[in-house]
């Protein structure tokens, strides 16, 4: 069974890694525009959804596609991949207001062909993160090592970000980018 990861994210295909030993990974084109009107959690499954999809329409053997999106929201607004460094500030600073808290969510979608069975999964994963105290000072160090430019919400748990993160409320794999416990249930029959 070929299993494919349809994400060029490292960090999911580390998590991956830690229970799949050989996949593939190709990477899938989905517009990822927010649809209007769509809560947080519809929109991150949706995502993940496409991107399974996309791969899984353009495949044509036996095989598992895997599709995952992360969100990071506070207060019923989302905040992806930071536009500049500018923008990046702004956004770890008002995921610093109030309690320190936000969520980070990360949908799911599983495609699953073996022989004359096809099944299909979508779900998502919700974790709440509560921030240490950054100064601007830490901030500044942040943003200009570079990591902070390709993550959702301008931070990363698993980089040296991870000092200001209190504690977390949830599945740390999904934070990282992929809810692997609840994956492995999904695959776990294939994977013997």
């Amino acid at each position: 069974m070929r299993i494919i990861l349809a994400s060029g994210s490292p960090r999911r295909k580390e998590l991956l890694s830690m229970f799949v030993p050989e996949f593939e990974v190709i990477v899938s084109k989905t517009d990822e525009t927010l649809i209007e009107g769509l809560t947080p959690e519809d929109q991150v499954t949706r995502l993940a959804y496409l991107k399974a999809k996309s791969v899984y329409d353009n495949t044509d053997w036996d095989r598992i596609v895997i599709g995952s999106d992360t969100m990071v929201v506070k207060n019923n607004k989302i905040y992806g991949k930071p536009k500049s460094k500018e923008d990046a500030k702004q956004m770890i600073k008002e995921l610093l207001e109030g309690d320190k808290t936000h969520y980070v969510i990360t949908g799911l979608s599983v495609f699953i062909k073996d022989g004359d069975i096809e099944k299909e999964f979508k779900t998502y994963d919700k974790s709440k993160v509560y921030f240490g105290d950054i100064s601007d000072e830490e901030i500044d160090k942040w943003i200009n090592s570079g990591k902070a430019m390709d993550k959702a919400g301008a931070y990363a748990v698993q980089d040296e970000f991870g000092v200001f993160i209190d504690r977390i409320e949830g599945n740390y794999s999904s934070v990282v980018g992929l809810p692997t416990h609840k994956l492995y249930e999904i695959i776990k029959e294939y994977i013997k």
